[in-house]
């Protein structure tokens, strides 16, 4: 195995550890981040193929809204059966929406997927009696392995979950990066015409890659639903697909462990600011992104990156 692959599965033991170890507040915190980090792995898909994705909230929010109603109206409550569920719901959306937007480039698809993110957005408002318009719906504690316990019990279950399914994502973000599809994506942001000029299909390696950010999207936002036990339309708004973009560009655009660790610093930073300056933490949040991006414009792993390559050489 590659030193890669075992500072990986170091990782994911520390972490693992660390579910038992840490305090519950700080067990919470860190599920949010797996979820958004795997949403993120999503913008860090489309950005290998040159494009940027406003509107990533669409399959945020259906599969954690899936989840919701399937908790709701059919009595699931197993976490293993929920998961595949939702994600199979982003998947056939994004299999929809794709045939449309997989078309377009730059800041026509920019702009084409938040358009669709906001009809969401709008319908979840508007739908008061079926979702609960700006409130939202509540949903009940899942099981996992049927498994069910109340409270803190039930929070890390949903952290080791979250940790499998974050791990699994990286993996096969990874594994679609090293394949044939994840290098002609790459070679489409260099120069999609010459691509097209050796007869590789453009707009198959484009739908491709979008449906797979589209999995990736609905499983952060299933996740998210299981943790916070709470959906709500502000989960399809275009501030938290611009979030999404925000934290890839943060950890380092077209990084895999990039995406991750600037997820989890970001949600930390968020929580103390949001602590220590409930009525400025945006501010505050802003300034130490600001921090963040003037000193390492390569985005926080950079520098980890930097060092990998010395060891390599």
């Amino acid at each position: 195995m590659r030193r890669g692959g075992l500072w990986a599965l170091a990782a994911v033991a520390v972490l693992a550890v660390a579910g038992v170890a840490l305090p519950r507040w700080l067990v919470f915190l860190l599920t949010l981040a797996f979820a958004k980090g795997v949403a993120v792995l999503s913008v860090v898909v489309l950005m290998r193929a040159g494009l940027v994705s406003f509107g990533q909230g669409l399959f945020f929010a259906a599969a954690a809204y899936a989840a919701g109603f399937a908790m709701r109206g059919w009595g699931l409550r197993e976490a293993l059966v929920l998961v595949p569920l939702a994600v199979a719901v982003a998947v056939l959306l994004g299999a929809v929406v794709g045939l449309l937007v997989a078309r377009y480039r730059d800041i026509f698809f920019a702009m084409l997927t938040l358009a669709f993110s906001m009809v969401l957005y709008g319908v979840l408002i508007k739908a008061y009696t079926v979702t609960g318009g700006s409130d939202g719906i509540r949903i009940p504690t899942p099981s996992v392995l049927g498994i069910s316990r109340a409270g803190d019990e039930a929070r890390l279950l949903v952290y080791y979950l979250a940790l499998v399914c974050t791990a699994g994502s990286a993996w096969l973000v990874t594994r679609y990066a090293q394949a044939p599809a994840g290098y002609l994506a790459w070679a489409v942001r260099d120069n999609e015409v010459r691509v097209a000029y050796l007869g590789a299909p453009v707009n198959r390696i484009v739908y491709g890659a979008f449906l797979l950010a589209s999995g990736l999207a609905g499983l952060g936002g299933v996740l998210t639903a299981l943790n916070v036990g709470h959906v709500d339309p502000g989960l399809s708004y275009w501030t938290t697909s611009g979030e999404l973009v925000f934290v890839a560009v943060l950890g380092g655009s077209g990084s895999v462990p990039g995406a991750l660790a600037g997820a989890v610093v970001y949600e930390v930073l968020r929580s103390y600011a949001f602590k220590y300056a409930p009525y400025a933490w945006q501010m505050m949040l802003g300034a130490a992104m600001l921090a963040i991006i003037l000193f390492l414009p390569g985005g926080l792993w950079s520098p980890v990156e930097r060092w990998w390559r010395r060891q390599q050489a």
